[in-house]
């Protein structure tokens, strides 16, 4: 692995907190992703199932995690089934994890070759009152892909169809959204990284740049920096791609006069930071455009001081609407006739900005949160207002990763980015 483990105290400490949420007989099987094909002989590089990871810290293809807490034989109450390594896939694929090595990384005594799950299983599903299968519950899943912890499930049901079963993942959204101090750090140094891409990048952007070469330029400081690369698809849109929320093409040419839109992060360890900037391509604000830019701005920072222990997400964002709402009223994109007149359910800032304010970031850049349920100390969440306006050909997002604190207030994560205009333009006048 290019980056640094966290200790195996973490996870195990993981596991035993997830293990009290559970019922009593109660038996956990977590499983890791798969090698998803492409076409041919090709696939997408791999990428561990976040929950697995959570629980073992193994980042290996293949790996199966068990919890049975009321095993009779202590030795199975946690056990960690990884792919049996030879000389063949060391040649071929470079070694696997030995057995002694999964265990240094996760803390886990029991580690066995994943050929033997099966029939381990089959003895101590006998032995388990429920059986508890990690179904994915985050709200903002659409998955059409049967994975490999799909498969397991209902080869588990048709070998014990009556057992009765519970949900692990319920366990893991709360447990999940609250950040330890190592998972701050990871965040962190992702952020770091972050920070390194954007300033190098603003040395690149000028008249005529292609967007993909943005892109590139991102790349080679992510990676030069142990990250595997980018957190999610990044968005690298000047002119009116601005206004499109999830322009992923990043294939058109920077025009004197337009603003770049960057929503970009680096992963580092499996933590994900998400960040965007808006900057001139020319390396000065229009008046109109440094205008709206200090609008969003605002907007941002006293969204940020809203995020404190025991709001709701709903409140939060109808609190930051009505912020909204007053700065589209200052732009004189909205008037006070049309606010009066409003549809609540479909309030009129929704014209100029359309999506949500926040959303958690940890091991997944749209983490877990139980967003029915008050914010609590040690979440981390993004903030990210954005005014788009297509009929002037620009739009200006800006976001930032708050840390959810008790005593000191919300806490900027992203704090030593660049976003005040002043200072992007001296940093864009710095040209390499």
């Amino acid at each position: 692995m290019r980056y640094d483990p966290l200790s195996s105290k973490f996870y195990s400490a993981n596991r035993a907190n997830f293990i009290r949420a559970m019922t009593p007989g109660g038996l956990a099987v977590f499983n890791s992703n798969d090698i998803y094909p492409v076409s041919a002989d090709s696939t997408l590089p791999f990428e561990q199932h976040r929950d697995i990871f959570y629980l073992s810290g193994i980042d290996q293809e293949e790996s199966i995690l068990l919890l049975f807490p009321d095993a009779i034989n202590p030795n199975h109450r946690e056990i960690l089934f990884v792919k049996e390594t030879n000389d063949h896939i060391a040649v071929w694929e470079g070694a696997k994890l030995s057995q002694q090595e999964a265990n240094s990384i996760s803390g886990i005594k029991t580690v066995l070759w994943k050929d033997s799950f099966e029939l381990l299983f089959d003895e101590l599903a006998k032995e388990a009152k429920t059986l508890y299968f990690n179904t994915n519950e985050h709200y903002r899943a659409r998955v059409e892909t049967q994975t490999r912890e799909d498969r397991f499930i209902e080869w588990a049901k048709k070998s014990f169809p009556d057992h009765p079963t519970e949900k692990s993942n319920f366990i893991l959204q709360k447990l999940r959204s609250i950040k330890h101090k190592e998972e701050i750090e990871q965040i962190q140094k992702a952020i770091d990284i972050t920070e390194k891409g954007f300033r190098r990048v603003l040395k690149h952007v000028k008249p005529g740049v292609w967007e993909y070469e943005i892109e590139a330029e991102f790349s080679h400081e992510f990676l030069k920096n142990r990250s595997k690369g980018f957190a999610y698809t990044p968005i690298i849109a000047s002119g009116q791609n601005n206004n499109v929320l999830h322009y992923i093409q990043n294939n058109a040419q920077c025009r004197p006069g337009e603003l770049i839109l960057m929503d970009v992060g680096a992963e580092y360890g499996n933590y994900s930071s998400d960040m965007t900037r808006t900057v001139p391509v020319s390396g000065k604000f229009s008046p109109r455009q440094r205008s709206v830019y200090e609008a969003v701005l605002k907007v941002g920072e006293e969204a940020t001081q809203l995020l404190v222990p025991g709001i709701l997400i709903k409140e939060y964002h109808q609190e930051v609407g009505k912020i909204m709402t007053s700065a589209l009223i200052d732009l004189g994109l909205l008037d006070h006739d049309t606010v009066t007149n409003q549809d609540p359910e479909n309030p009129a800032y929704k014209k100029y900005f359309m999506h949500g304010t926040s959303h958690h970031l940890g091991l997944d850049t749209h983490d877990y949160g139980l967003i029915e349920e008050p914010l609590q100390p040690n979440m981390v969440l993004t903030v990210e207002p954005g005014i788009y306006i297509p009929e002037e050909g620009f739009g200006i997002r800006i976001e930032d990763d708050i840390m959810i604190h008790e005593k000191n207030g919300p806490l900027n994560l992203m704090k030593n980015i660049p976003k005040d205009p002043d200072e992007i333009e001296a940093l864009m006048s710095e040209k390499s």
